[in-house]
């Protein structure tokens, strides 16, 4: 597959241990999404099936508690596979700073000639996990990959995983709420952006009588730059705006599964100069329940959310905001 100088791969994450070793099967490019067979009581890890243009990429992603390092195989031109925590602030992401930040190297050494050779510029990972251990792992945790290097969306990846088993409970409701962190990376056009904010969401494990009801609400985004400055909003034709998005209610669709995976739709509106509202972002969330008897009984998701939109900012340029949640009960 020839890309312009990423739609997005298939990362199999392996939670934090200190050596990096894996924790998990890594799925085939062709299949890309993780456990096979899931039931309540299995951990579960979901990754990206293959893209029909050839650029979903399935490889392994480990982090190396020890080093403070990301490792990431599979994507050409990001380094030597070991991304590093960005310095500073800029190495922590999220209102309450929960989610890392490592870059791949700018350059490769050639070990024969000893001359640099540069490599895709601005590849970010972003990991985050539960501060709830099974068995002493995390609990929860999903890494993000992507680049602003490409003309398009560029290669990256997203995965996500829960580590044993879950007890939904079947009456009453739940909510749960937690921070939001994903980049923003552009079709038409190179750069690369990060995007903070809230999310909540809902369980109505009473109804409907066809499946558990859900909703979910992402708000309160701000946008950021490659250097952590803001990137101004507003309400103008030409305004980067970021609004609510919410996730459909659907009744008679699995919304949540016996498994406690949830799939959902996303979507955004904003009104336009002639006062009608109209739809601004479409996109996906994916999640699991996790918590069992031992710990808190359904008491935490973590999931995947993807959003693409026009970017009113610039003429003929599409944007794709992949970002991930812990959302705690």
């Amino acid at each position: 597959m020839i890309r312009s100088i990423c739609t997005v791969a298939a990362l199999a994450l392996l939670a934090a241990c200190g050596d990096g070793q894996p924790l998990f099967d890594v799925p085939p490019p062709e299949t890309g999404t993780g456990t096979t067979d899931p039931t309540p009581g299995s951990s579960i890890v979901r990754t990206e099936a293959s893209a029909a243009d050839g650029s979903a990429l399935v490889s392994d992603v480990s982090y190396n508690q020890a080093e403070d390092t990301f490792t990431v195989d599979g994507i050409g031109f990001d380094g030597a596979n070991v991304y590093t925590r960005l310095p500073g602030e800029m190495g922590k992401l999220g209102r309450n700073d929960d989610t890392d930040v490592f870059a791949a190297a700018a350059t490769v050494t050639d070990p024969v000639s000893g001359r640099p050779v540069s490599q895709i510029p601005a590849y970010r990972a972003l990991y985050r996990e539960s501060a709830v251990k099974v068995d002493g792992e995390p609990r929860t945790s999903y890494a993000v990959v992507q680049t602003g290097g490409y003309l398009d969306y560029g290669y990256g990846g997203t995965v996500y995983q829960r580590k044993g088993g879950v007890v939904l409970p079947d009456s009453g409701q739940a909510t749960f709420s937690g921070d939001y962190a994903g980049v923003r990376v552009f079709d038409n056009q190179t750069g690369l952006e990060y995007v903070t904010g809230d999310m909540t969401l809902d369980i109505d494990f009473d109804d409907f009588n066809a499946n558990d009801a859900v909703r979910a609400r992402l708000s309160n985004r701000v946008a950021l730059r490659e250097n952590g400055k803001p990137i101004p909003l507003g309400t103008g034709e030409t305004d980067l705006k970021l609004p609510t998005v919410l996730m459909s209610i659907q009744e008679g669709a699995p919304s949540l599964d016996a498994n406690g995976e949830i799939r959902g739709e996303l979507k955004s509106v904003v009104r336009n100069a002639q006062g009608t509202l109209e739809t601004y972002e479409t996109g996906t969330f994916s999640g699991i329940v996790a918590g069992d008897a031992t710990t808190t009984p359904g008491g935490e998701i973590v999931g995947i959310v993807v959003l693409e939109s026009a970017d009113p900012r610039f003429e003929g340029v599409n944007v794709r905001e992949t970002g991930g949640v812990i959302l705690n009960r």
